[in-house]
């Protein structure tokens, strides 16, 4: 790790598709850190003052406006990328939206609506009386599909991309398995908070500089996104998340805890019936978002003080 490199990489020329065909902007190698200037999810069309009416003349086409992407030396297809998310800078302001026909209450919220947020420090109170506590973190984070051709990124999968998981905060570690030559990572869609859910389409979506260190697990067999969480003052320790998303929520809940049974089963030594009692009475079960229409995204996850340590890979 000491010879580990850092690099900076500017938010232009931002994409928002998923494309195996992407040439990369930065190669870098395993253990290398980058520090990721990412505009917010409108591609940085809405600015500070602006009115709703400003809002609804952006370009949809722009949303999701992503940096990157990033080749790491030596990545192939059955390889797991790990990402140590080392910090999200917010700058101080962020919005929110709602838009008719989205959301998970569109039929109750039929109007446009813009607000925005003023943040200072680690939270905001932009809408008072409430004071909201911030833990800034990228919605979308990701590598090349498999499939040849361009892929609209608000679809999350097994690649990772638009999960909105509010634990991918500064301190946890992402990692993903590698589908494509170079994994061509990409990052951005930072929100500076988010509910589980993330309801009304929007969290408190802002541009944020941010630092990942990137490793590679050479021929580790990963189904879908996992995430190690990070200890965050006020709410609960660091957890092990596993993460599936689906078109259908309740198969996609039951994917998501097969799936931690089988990493129960593989890594602490449980018989499966055993780790099927451990989930039923430890696990918490989330939808990370239910927005992203027509996938939705759960997390499955286990406090870590539950389970003697262990190291994934």
């Amino acid at each position: 790790m000491s010879s580990a490199r850092e690099h900076t990489l500017g938010a232009q020329p931002t994409h928002s598709v998923w494309n195996r065909d992407l040439a990369p902007r930065l190669m870098i190698a395993p253990g290398d850190v980058v520090h990721m200037e990412c505009v917010d999810s409108s591609g940085a069309q809405v600015r500070p003052g602006f009115t709703l009416a400003d809002f609804l003349a952006i370009d949809r086409m722009k949303i999701h406006a992503l940096t990157g992407p990033i080749a790491i030396e030596g990545a192939q297809p059955g390889d797991v990328l790990q990402v140590d998310v080392l910090e999200v800078a917010h700058k101080g302001w962020a919005w929110s939206s709602v838009i008719a026909g989205l959301g998970f209450l569109d039929g109750r919220f039929t109007e446009p609506y813009f607000f925005e947020w003023k943040l200072d420090g680690d939270v905001s109170t932009s809408l008072a009386p409430a004071v909201v506590p911030l833990r800034p973190f990228c919605g979308v984070m990701g590598l090349a599909q498999a499939e040849m051709g361009a892929f609209r990124t608000r679809p999350p999968g097994a690649f990772g991309g638009n999960m909105d998981v509010r634990e991918l905060s500064a301190g946890a570690t992402l990692y993903l398995p590698v589908m494509v030559e170079g994994g061509l990572f990409s990052a951005g869609d930072a929100h500076a908070a988010q509910g589980d859910g993330e309801v009304c389409i929007n969290g408190m979506e802002c541009p944020a500089d941010v630092t990942l260190r990137l490793g590679l697990h050479k021929q580790r067999h990963l189904a879908g996104p996992m995430v190690e969480s990070a200890a965050r003052r006020g709410e609960d320790g660091p957890e092990w998340i596993v993460v599936e998303s689906g078109i259908e929520a309740l198969t996609t809940a039951q994917t998501a805890t097969s799936r931690l049974v089988d990493l129960l089963v593989d890594r602490w030594g449980f018989e499966p019936v055993q780790a099927y009692l451990l989930c039923s009475v430890a696990m918490k079960l989330r939808l990370s978002q239910v927005v992203n229409r027509p996938m939705v995204t759960v997390s499955a996850a286990i406090a870590k003080s539950v389970l003697p340590e262990r190291r994934l890979f």
